[in-house]
């Protein structure tokens, strides 16, 4: 369960829009968020799905006890980004190109981060192999 006051955060996030620099609209508070997410992934070709799925659940579920409100945004805004990056309909053309991470960015992670991130990146490679 979601702690009260993330939920109280998320909702006044929700009701007044941020200008993020590279998100579209405001952030979503995390229940709708999350599930505009999933349900954006039922158009991913199948491999990808059950990856993207597994991930953003785990995700969720390690920071759904936060309570520090910059983390808090940080998280919501950067898969708020992530979402509106992705084609939308069961037509929409899926080209995955991959984008450079930012070096400033890499330095903030801590261990753990680049740790996972260097998972993630192995299992992509596996995916797009088959």
């Amino acid at each position: 369960m979601i702690r009260p006051t993330l939920v109280r955060l998320a909702e006044s996030i929700g009701t007044r829009p941020l200008n993020l620099q590279e998100a579209s609209a405001s952030l979503l508070p995390p229940l709708p968020l999350f599930r505009q997410i999933l349900r954006t992934h039922r158009h991913l070709p199948a491999e990808m799905r059950s990856m993207g799925d597994d991930y953003v659940k785990a995700e969720f579920r390690r920071h759904k006890a936060i309570d520090n409100p910059l983390h808090i945004i940080g998280f919501l805004s950067q898969w708020k980004i992530y979402l509106d990056g992705l084609p939308r309909g069961p037509d929409a053309k899926f080209n995955f190109n991959g984008k450079k991470l930012d070096p400033q960015l890499l330095e903030k992670m801590s261990e753990e981060q680049v740790g996972q991130l260097y998972e993630l990146m192995n299992a992509t490679k596996d995916v797009w192999k088959a």
